[in-house]
């Protein structure tokens, strides 16, 4: 059995990269550390070592990297009466600052998400920039959401007059762009709206970040007109798609496709008229172009009503047969019914020789018009084309989705949200049916609606994430007037209305759909020890004899020894009385948990017949260290629990 220590501070990214490296290029090691020059040599031409070489940088850019990889000794609070369906629910919702939830969630969803989109602060001027705080920043992220005094540190507009408009943007930014790449796995992507102000500075920070290789593509969102510019009115926005791996996201079985809403609804359709008419393909044909007009215009299959010819094949439209560009060959195709020479496209045909077009007429792929008078086309067959590679621009009026979430929430309560229908066609861009969707700068929650909304309509069972800091309202707002305190506040009520909306509008079909959420706030350390103050040593060691911060309860303490030990956030944690201690069951036994006064072998006997009862593959065992009845009931608890075949002993 290995005993453990539980550290209180979450993963060392810079070691961990470190180790890697030196598993990679052993030699480089000396005495712990990396030997740069001999690194150099073994890299050969791949190393750049000229004093002028092409790279982006701007003031506070080290600091911003050393925030990143500086360890958090933070932690999750979970919030019941603020959840939803707390004890099923796979979703969460985190109130806090993005910058340490990012480090807080690295062992526990390292390599775990399969998208990550967010619509960061746009640095327009008006918008505000998170003040990062080196030393301390949980203590910071209490003083600018008011939970405690401060010295005045507030969110800040980032004006353009301001000397560090630029710097002060990619500073919030990059730290947290590295930690979230971290989480994504390796056909993982992640999606990040963006304007015209920094789309250039930021597309320089993800190609450093993720590679210049892992490029996808700059979407454009034309958004509708805007009466905004004295010169031009800018009418569009951008996206820019990075994957985790290029080449993992094409080699893995996940087809990067837009899928065609509509289709099972057609097959059926066409199905039925199979059965009716038989082989009358002329019968089945007519009446299936007699359905696709009797559809509403925003019908999803009115899209893909031009598929309404029928052959032996099955479904499919007339299409363009010429030689792209023009000057494709002209040779003489005779019509099947006339005999005589059908009319020649005028930019030639598409295939270069008689003899391949033979084989497609005699194949019964080649689709002729009454007679000769018209030019004949290629059959293109629905069940070819059902999946095709998503469009770079995106036409959606922007007004629409402010109008959709002033309607289910009553009124305006939040400006300029984003569409959580086009969050939901890159939803549908991963191919995905499961897998987790991160938004650490969840807003409104749009991202959470997009799930839940794409996951009624495929029967998807996609998780969310959301990370908002609680920044307070304005007083003058009408989400204030509303009864909304801050922004977190809004994207909760949000999601519980969205959810009850969309399991109306689906009825039985959404029976089983999660639109539920945990939510689980920052805060400092619930261990004593692991929040030392150094200008206070005395009171320190004296608290050390109470392990745990007052005000906190066990189940805080639970949810930090799961984040700590990377075990995910939604896993089941039931509570059992063993012994007259309380032991919590975390994963149906993959953990236990007892944080009890009184632990003796009796409740270390009764720990071994839960997990006997509950059969995890393996289990680990965390006690309180100054929980213990006795030093020698310590030394038995911990050889009882190595005979009973408990992988881990850990202590806090």
């Amino acid at each position: 059995m290995n005993e453990t220590k539980l550290n209180g501070k979450t993963p060392n990214i810079t070691q961990e990269n470190i180790n890697k490296l030196m598993e990679l290029f052993p030699e480089v090691a000396t005495e712990g550390k990396v030997d740069i020059e001999k690194l150099q040599q073994l890299l050969g031409e791949y190393a750049e070592d000229k004093p002028e070489r092409y790279n982006f940088t701007w003031n506070g850019k080290s600091r911003a990297l050393r925030i990143s990889q500086t360890p958090s000794t933070g932690t999750l609070r979970p919030c019941k009466d603020e959840s939803e369906q707390w004890d099923t629910t796979q979703n969460l919702y985190i109130e806090g600052d993005n910058l340490e939830v990012l480090k807080l969630l690295q062992k526990s969803y390292h390599g775990k998400v399969k998208m990550i989109y967010i619509d960061p602060p746009y640095n327009t001027g008006g918008d505000f920039v998170y003040k990062d705080d080196f030393k301390d920043n949980i203590k910071n992220y209490k003083e600018i959401t008011g939970q405690v005094d401060g010295e005045g540190k507030n969110l800040s507009t980032n004006a353009e007059t301001s000397g560090r408009y630029h710097t002060d943007w990619l500073n919030m930014l990059y730290p947290r762009l590295r930690l979230a790449r971290n989480l994504l796995s390796d056909d993982g992507v992640i999606f990040i709206s963006i304007d015209d102000h920094e789309v250039d500075n930021l597309k320089k920070v993800l190609a450093e970040i993720f590679g210049e290789m892992n490029f996808i593509c700059q979407f454009v969102w034309a958004a509708g007109r805007k009466n905004d510019s004295k010169l031009v009115s800018i009418s569009h926005e951008y996206m820019l798609c990075y994957s985790k791996s290029k080449s993992c996201l094409t080699e893995s079985s996940t087809l990067w496709r837009e899928k065609k809403l509509g289709l099972d609804e057609i097959y059926s359709v066409y199905n039925k008229l199979k059965n009716k008419y038989n082989h009358d393909y002329n019968a089945i044909q007519n009446e299936l172009k007699m359905w696709f007009k009797s559809l509403p215009p925003n019908h999803p299959a009115k899209n893909h009503s031009h598929y309404s010819s029928v052959d032996k094949r099955g479904i499919y439209f007339p299409d363009n047969i010429s030689w792209p560009g023009g000057g494709g060959p002209k040779y003489e195709v005779l019509h099947p019914n006339t005999g005589k020479p059908v009319k020649i496209p005028s930019r030639g045909w598409m295939f270069s020789s008689y003899a391949r077009m033979k084989e497609l007429i005699d194949d019964d792929r080649v689709h002729f018009g009454a007679d000769e008078n018209s030019v004949p086309c290629t059959k293109s067959y629905l069940k070819d084309r059902e999946t095709s590679a998503p469009y770079s621009v995106f036409y959606k009026d922007g007004r629409a989705s402010t109008k959709r979430l002033m309607s289910l929430m009553g009124g305006k309560v939040f400006d300029n949200p984003k569409d959580e229908e086009i969050i939901k066609s890159l939803i549908e861009f991963t191919g995905t049916s499961e897998g987790i969707v991160l938004d650490f700068f969840s807003g409104s929650a749009t991202t959470a609606h997009s799930v839940m909304q794409f996951n009624a309509e495929d029967e998807g069972n996609r998780k969310f994430i959301m990370v908002q800091l609680p920044e307070p309202c304005d007083e003058k707002s009408e989400a204030f007037k509303a009864g909304y305190k801050n922004i977190a506040e809004i994207g909760k009520e949000r999601i519980r209305r969205a959810g009850k909306k969309i399991k109306e509008e689906h009825g039985d079909a959404a029976e089983n759909l999660d639109i539920g959420f945990k939510v689980l706030k920052l805060d400092n350390s619930n261990i004593r020890r692991w929040n030392p103050d150094p200008d206070d040593l005395q009171t320190s060691l004296e608290d050390h004899l109470e392990n745990f911060v007052a005000g906190r309860n066990e189940l805080d303490v639970v949810y930090e020894i799961m984040l700590k030990y990377g075990l995910d956030l939604t896993y089941p944690v039931e509570e059992y009385e063993v012994a007259g201690q309380k032991v919590y069951a975390i994963g149906f036994g993959m953990l236990m948990i007892c944080l009890g006064n009184q632990i003796t072998t009796k409740v270390a006997e009764g720990i071994l017949n839960l997990v006997k009862k509950l059969e995890p593959e393996s289990a680990r065992v965390v006690c309180r260290d100054n929980g213990f009845a006795s030093d020698s009931e310590k030394t038995n608890v911990k050889e009882i629990f190595n005979l009973g075949g408990i992988e881990e002993f850990i202590s806090i």
